[in-house]
């Protein structure tokens, strides 16, 4: 019973973990600029191409491939600013919001095709991982899933402090919570949205690397961690990241003890009922706030 229970709860963290690195970097966007990115899921599948390639094709250690993979990640969010974005951002919000989320799902598309081309449909092994495990009596902890743990924990804290400590997270919350006063005190608000944009599209890049280490490349990657990120966003409330990073991790040990319980098949179909439950309960979310707007 021990060893059950021990490999239910090591499977949810785990999962739970990678579920919160792609939501802050979904609800990062949303949170700050409004903005739905359907292309979330492609720099996802993006950055672990970008490891594989680099530590296959380069032959770059393990270490620099991980690097070169967040590295890809930003760049590519920074051109997702520059040919999509900005060129979106003169619109009325309302007009804003359903353009560009147009406009990011014919890029997400875009990408993954260029993906599908250039590395072909089957599934490949991630070379960046770590193998064995170690026990601590009956039960055994795979060193991937400690990585994994290791590195998004990691991200988290270089997040927090980023957006507390420093004078670029400070503008980034500054324009979350109201656009048009940060201009009035002098933040550029066009250049925190390319920023925001760099750094989801590095911790996608991130995720990326961690999903593929688990299962396998393929250019579809992305969709299911951005199907379960959008879920935990909706939970928390879109832009909170300490609700988002909350929920990945609440979520996803239900979704672990749902599937053992009652098998693999009912782990999405409970995400959807908490989430009717939830938008039913409290439609801002669980850590949301409901905005009054006066017509």
């Amino acid at each position: 019973m021990l060893y059950i229970l021990s490999s239910v709860i090591i499977a949810g963290l785990t999962t739970g973990a990678l579920y919160a690195l792609a939501t802050v970097g979904l609800s990062l966007v949303w949170g700050s600029m409004g903005m739905l990115n359907m292309a979330h899921a492609a720099l996802l599948t993006l950055g672990g191409y970008a490891a594989y390639t680099a530590s296959t094709t380069l032959g770059l250690p393990a270490p620099v491939g991980f690097l070169f993979s967040v590295l890809t990640g930003a760049v590519a969010g920074g051109l997702l600013y520059f040919v999509v974005v900005r060129n979106l951002l003169g619109n009325d919000k309302a007009t804003f919001e359903s353009n560009v989320m147009i406009a990011t799902v014919g890029v997400g598309i875009a990408l993954e095709n260029s993906i599908l081309l250039l590395y072909g449909g089957q599934p490949l092994k991630q070379p960046i991982s770590a193998a064995g495990s170690i026990a601590f009596g009956p039960v055994a902890i795979p060193y991937q899933n400690m990585l994994i743990v290791l590195v998004v924990i990691v991200m988290m804290i270089l997040v927090a402090l980023l957006m507390s400590r420093t004078r670029m997270g400070r503008a980034i919350r500054a324009t979350a919570q109201n656009r048009e006063a940060a201009q009035l005190m002098g933040v550029a608000v066009n250049r925190v949205y390319f920023q925001v944009l760099v750094l989801s599209g590095a911790l996608a890049g991130v995720c990326g690397v961690m999903v593929s280490s688990m299962t396998q490349l393929s250019p579809p990657l992305g969709n299911d961690p951005m199907l379960k990120a959008f879920i935990m966003c909706v939970v928390a409330g879109l832009g909170n990241l300490p609700g988002a990073v909350a929920a990945a991790f609440g979520l996803a040990m239900l979704e672990a003890f749902v599937q053992y319980a009652a098998g693999a098949r009912w782990g999405f179909p409970t995400l959807l009922f908490v989430v009717m439950a939830v938008l039913i309960w409290r439609p801002a979310g669980l850590f949301g706030r409901i905005q009054i707007r006066r017509m």
